[in-house]
């Protein structure tokens, strides 16, 4: 992976993991990084969206002097928050930034047939272990996820797992979750199990052994204890494997060639889903992403858990795009700070964003989750917000912009 840049590279690609506690997670993202770069024979750098260092913001800055063109490519498995909230806003702020710098959006890794033939091969790895064989035994497969907020992303679950049965002499595979949504790991091993197959094999859709992955291999372990006419085993994570390389690879030459396609048709934030209609809409995506920022900047370190949060009461989000800039948003910013830390009631996180759409009411403050929105706002006004609105509870009706 490159480091330095001592001389101007006409592109570099910024590969953005998630973040870990662990170490060996995010050594991980800098190893895969480190094989994108011999692939692409470009530079390729290192970045994370929480717990690890750098920033996205911190490495998109420093790697900016040295490149003309920056492609940014989400270490992600499947479309949730992270890669349509996070990346989106940190290349939006950036781009407001650094006019002279050409950036490009990768999609996450998503749907690909390298991952298919990758978890193919991990199925044969845990059915050699346990001494069967699909052509002749009857193997049944359980691919588990992490499980998310977004039905989008679960329901590319299902679409890969399907995809991994046809063609296969799977007797089935079925799709299940770690966490956050439905059916759970345990619920689905033991749905399967009635149908006492010889043989059920765990996938955990993961890319690196953290947290989550061992869970799921410890309930695959404590099933395999309770069910002993069905033997069962779990497979490792995606790994560093070439093949998530290959598909990297790909994402990258689909941003350089502007062919980049996401799955905006059933993205709750972009279009009314049924039990979704609070998140869709472009500034309430944009600050739900925010408050989860800042969610996890305050996490608690509760069983290591990554995503045990520890949240303020309130964020409050300080357009500082180019108008709301002009009109002292970063002044109001830095006195909102100083007022929440002064007052002696005030459990908040204060962070700036980019643009929210309502440019020359500003400098805009939108405070969640109340969903406030003050517009105009001075340097003289933050001590009443902080001392009235976050203290108190009490909204500043003279300074309301909207609520949403």
């Amino acid at each position: 992976m490159s480091l330095d840049h001592p001389s101007l590279d006409d592109e570099t690609v910024l590969l953005v993991g998630h973040g870990s506690r662990r170490e060996k997670s995010n050594e991980q993202v800098r190893t895969l990084a480190s094989k994108l770069e011999s692939h692409l024979s470009l530079p390729v750098d290192a970045a994370y969206i929480e717990l690890a260092e750098p920033a996205i913001e911190d490495a998109i800055e420093s790697l900016a002097p040295t490149c003309q063109s920056m492609t940014v490519v989400p270490l992600s498995l499947f479309a949730a928050s992270h890669v349509k909230n996070d990346v989106p806003l940190a290349v939006q702020t950036a781009r407001a930034q650094y006019d002279d710098l050409n950036f490009h959006v990768g999609s996450h890794l998503g749907i690909h047939p390298s991952i298919v033939d990758l978890l193919d091969d991990r199925a044969r790895a845990v059915e050699t272990d346990l001494g069967v064989d699909r052509e002749a035994d009857d193997v049944a497969v359980v691919l588990c996820a992490r499980g998310s907020s977004d039905p989008d992303s679960n329901g590319d679950v299902h679409k890969l797992a399907r995809l991994l049965y046809e063609g296969r002499e799977f007797t089935r595979v079925e799709s299940a979750f770690i966490g956050v949504t439905t059916p759970r790991l345990e619920e689905t091993l033991h749905i399967v199990a009635k149908d006492r197959p010889d043989a059920i094999v765990v996938l955990p859709y993961m890319l690196g052994d953290g947290v989550l992955t061992q869970r799921i291999v410890d309930k695959t372990e404590t099933f395999d204890e309770e069910y002993p006419y069905v033997r069962a085993g779990a497979s490792g994570p995606l790994g560093t494997d070439s093949r998530v390389v290959d598909v990297l690879a790909d994402r990258c030459q689909e941003a350089r060639t502007g062919s980049v396609q996401m799955s905006c048709d059933t993205c709750k934030y972009k279009v009314e889903l049924s039990g979704y209609e609070e998140d869709q809409g472009g500034a309430r995506a944009m600050l739900r992403s925010l408050v989860h920022q800042a969610e996890h900047a305050d996490r608690s370190d509760v069983d290591d858990d990554p995503h045990v949060h520890d949240a303020p009461e309130k964020h409050v989000a300080v357009c500082t795009n180019q108008t709301c800039a002009a009109s002292g948003a970063a002044t109001v910013l830095e006195r909102l700070r100083q007022e929440s830390r002064d007052a002696d009631d005030c459990d908040v996180h204060v962070s700036r964003s980019s643009c929210l759409g309502q440019c020359g009411d500003g400098p805009i403050v939108a405070v969640y989750p109340d969903s406030i929105w003050y517009g105009g706002v001075t340097p003289d006004d933050t001590e009443r917000i902080v001392s009235s609105h976050l203290e108190r509870d009490r909204i500043v009706s003279d300074l309301v912009h909207q609520s949403l």
